[in-house]
């Protein structure tokens, strides 16, 4: 598709009014329902907020313990910007009062259970909600069904937060694979960064935008100690990073209207937001000393890319990719991070000639071809720099935490993974699979737990889809373009066989180099368009050769999907089975 038919347009009709009036319930007069132009905001006026902390372990006499949470999903108000009304949204919290977006920030520690009730408190959305795609409807309709996924997490089937596991307010309503109320997240894996959020059937885009996300740090002080990061409240920050639009009464804005209306009343391939969110807050500010500071920042957008850079040129020192560290430091002048994934940085502020500078953004929207960034989306945040030199106790050191390379010679399975866009007679997007099947159809992904495999993942569309495997790490091995590729995807949409269409006969175009920064074990990565991918998943533990603690077989199992959320829920998303 053309960029421009694909990105969400920003104006209103009449027409769409309407239908905003008739799905939403935040409208209630034409001024309210007005959309926001951004440049009405200021920038860089409010101060970048920490969000709340809960720890995931109890220290009784100096000895951690395991620890149970309660954490519900609240409907509330929350102040996105200081000139901005308040906005309807959906909030994590152990209290409505205390409940921000984003959610708290969960603290554990690397080998003691955390135990979390999710509790959902939501009546009724405050989002467009489509039936046309698949989704979790509740039997009677009323309620918000929601289920929490710890992305990154290497934990039981049960406690995953698959899709059809939902639940609505006090337990009520449940998903045919709902399992139980209290979720162990045993710890056991490398530390590292995660993040939680709202995984229900076909309604993951519309609770992430209303705020249902938060961070989830495994910390392991014995290991992370001795390399002197920085570290506490003041220079360890994390920070979680989204699009958003606003109507002028403060409200979220997403477009009521489908790209394919007969098909679609609502969906559309993407959401793009022209406002940037760092910790809840538009545009915001953060004074810093003239020392190392750590920034884990997650991408919470639905479908937005962004590449990172400091406007007066200071660089990003990466020490982890994703959920787990890299082998060495690896330094750089700009970031492109997808949907969903976490890029863990250093950036010494000493280095700096100016005393201020700002975190902007100038990745195109749909990536890699759509639109250019504006004035309000190229900016993300600005940092106001102390003059005054400071000595700095932390350091970069030579090496991180090395972890065992994939061994190759242990595969067990070689899969081919297709990715393809299906369209209307206008030309539009009507939805997206994974090897040409629906998320219903039977798992074809059947790994064994404690195996090594190479996955071949060939995207046949035009966009670049950030896979997500849930439960899996990989490294990216290779990147190759393939020529000809109109004729190998006529032969692919026709019999889905990636080894009849000769695969090997196509990738054989120029290579990508994946970034040093990216080199590491993954969870997520950034699949070209036009390129077969080439990645090697294993399913166990990095750091040790241990079991899992948990039967991985037992329903209800776990998925693989592209991680723009839009494209999730319509339907670009399948069953992973283990086996025996």
């Amino acid at each position: 598709m053309v960029a421009m038919e694909r990105r969400l347009k920003f104006t209103c009709n009449l027409a769409l009014i309407l239908v905003a009036l008739a799905t939403t319930c935040t409208c209630t007069s034409w001024a309210e329902v007005r959309l926001l132009d951004p440049s009405k905001l200021k920038m860089f006026v409010d101060e970048l907020p920490d969000m709340p902390k809960l720890r995931g372990y109890h220290v009784l006499n100096g000895v951690p313990k395991s620890k149970s949470l309660k954490i519900g999903m609240f409907n509330k108000k929350w102040k996105f910007h200081r000139d901005l009304p308040p906005t309807p949204v959906f909030a994590y919290g152990v209290s409505k009062h205390t409940a921000t977006v984003p959610g708290p920030t969960i603290e554990a520690l690397h080998g003691f259970d955390t135990y979390v009730t999710w509790q959902n408190h939501l009546a009724h959305h405050i989002l467009p909600w489509d039936p046309t795609i698949p989704t979790a409807i509740s039997k009677t309709k009323k309620g918000i069904p929601t289920v929490v996924h710890l992305h990154g997490g290497i934990e039981e089937p049960q406690s995953d937060g698959n899709a059809n596991s939902w639940f609505t307010v006090g337990f009520k309503e449940k998903g045919p694979t709902w399992t139980k109320k209290t979720y162990q997240y045993r710890n056991q894996q490398q530390p590292g960064n995660l993040w939680y959020h709202d995984h229900a059937m076909g309604l993951t885009r519309v609770n992430l935008l209303a705020g249902l996300i938060g961070a989830y740090i495994i910390r392991h002080p014995k290991i992370e100690a001795p390399l002197g990061l920085p570290y506490g409240d003041e220079f360890d920050r994390s920070l979680i990073i989204f699009d958003r639009s606003f109507r002028t009464d403060g409200s979220i804005y997403m477009n009521s209207t489908g790209n394919n209306p007969s098909i679609h009343p609502q969906w559309q391939p993407e959401y793009f937001g022209e406002a940037i969110i760092v910790n809840g807050k538009a545009w915001p500010r953060l004074t810093v000393r003239r020392r190392k500071y750590r920034f884990r920042i997650i991408n919470a957008s639905n479908a937005r890319f962004f590449r990172f850079f400091f406007t007066n040129g200071l660089r990003f020192i990466h020490v982890s990719s994703d959920s787990a560290y890299l082998d060495k430091p690896v330094t750089t002048n700009e970031i492109l991070l997808g949907p969903s994934e976490i890029t863990d940085v250093v950036v010494d502020f000493s280095k700096s000639k100016s005393n201020a500078t700002i975190l902007a953004n100038d990745a195109a929207y749909p990536y890699p071809t759509g639109d250019p960034v504006t004035e309000a989306n190229g900016k993300v945040m600005k940092f106001f720099i102390k003059p005054h030199q400071e000595f700095d106790t932390w350091r970069i050191p030579k090496r991180l935490i090395q972890y065992p390379a994939p061994d190759l010679s242990s595969v067990s399975h070689t899969r081919y993974i297709s990715m393809y866009e299906y369209t209307s007679n206008i030309d539009e997007p009507t939805h997206l699979y994974l090897n040409g099947k629906s998320y219903e159809a039977p798992a074809t992904e059947t790994p064994k737990e404690g195996s090594t495999e190479v996955w071949n993942v060939i995207n046949l569309t035009e966009d670049n889809h950030p896979l997500h495997i849930h439960l899996g790490l990989f490294k990216v091995l290779d990147q190759t373009e393939l020529v000809n590729l109109e004729e190998f995807k006529s032969c692919m949409m026709k019999i889905n066989d990636a080894i009849k269409c000769q695969l090997s006969k196509y990738a054989r175009g120029k290579r990508i180099e994946v970034p040093a920064y990216e080199k590491g074990w993954k969870n997520v990565f950034k699949m070209t368009p036009g390129y077969a991918t080439k990645i090697v998943v294993r399913f166990g533990y990095i750091h040790t050769n241990a079991s899992y603690p948990f039967d991985a077989t037992v329903e209800p199992g776990y998925v693989y999907h592209c991680h723009i959320l839009d494209h999730e829920d319509n339907a670009m998303m399948r069953p992973l089975k283990f086996i025996k």
